[in-house]
């Protein structure tokens, strides 16, 4: 496995990372519309980027206040290492350190495997995201 390491902030610290990422993975490849990968969320979540020992930007994820994970996306070369767990692994730490219960995203449904793994348990109907089949998942946290 690739070393990383993931670093979290406020999007005026890893607004250009996190950028460059959601754009390669959302809109280049998956055709999401820029106008709504990136929406007024992104302002107030605390960011998290996984980057390698040369600070090569991997990866990255977002945490709403209310407990919403998303746009987690891993960069195609760097896919299938175990980044993304790394990355899950490291939101979820950070959830339970600001006390939150539980936390919950809306899963593409071809990746509803690696969220189970992490926990997560689905629930409601599969919905359409930006032409994407999605699953709502959440994990409560052990007490």
């Amino acid at each position: 496995m690739t070393t990383v390491s993931v670093v979290s902030g406020g999007w005026k610290t890893y607004q250009h990372e996190c950028e460059r990422v959601r754009a390669m993975v959302f809109v280049a490849e998956q055709k999401v519309p820029r106008e709504l990968e990136f929406d007024e969320d992104d302002h107030s979540a605390e960011h998290f980027v996984a980057i390698d020992a040369r600070k090569m930007v991997m990866g990255c994820a977002r945490l709403l206040n209310d407990g919403r994970i998303g746009r987690v996306a891993v960069l195609r070369p760097f896919r299938r290492r175990g980044i993304g767990r790394v990355l899950m692994e490291a939101v979820l730490e950070r959830a339970k350190a600001r006390g939150m219960a539980s936390v919950y995203l809306g899963a593409q449904v071809q990746a509803q495997p690696f969220y189970e793994q992490l926990g997560f348990k689905p629930y409601g109907d599969v919905f359409d995201e930006a032409g994407i089949p999605h699953q709502m998942m959440r994990l409560v946290f052990e007490v």
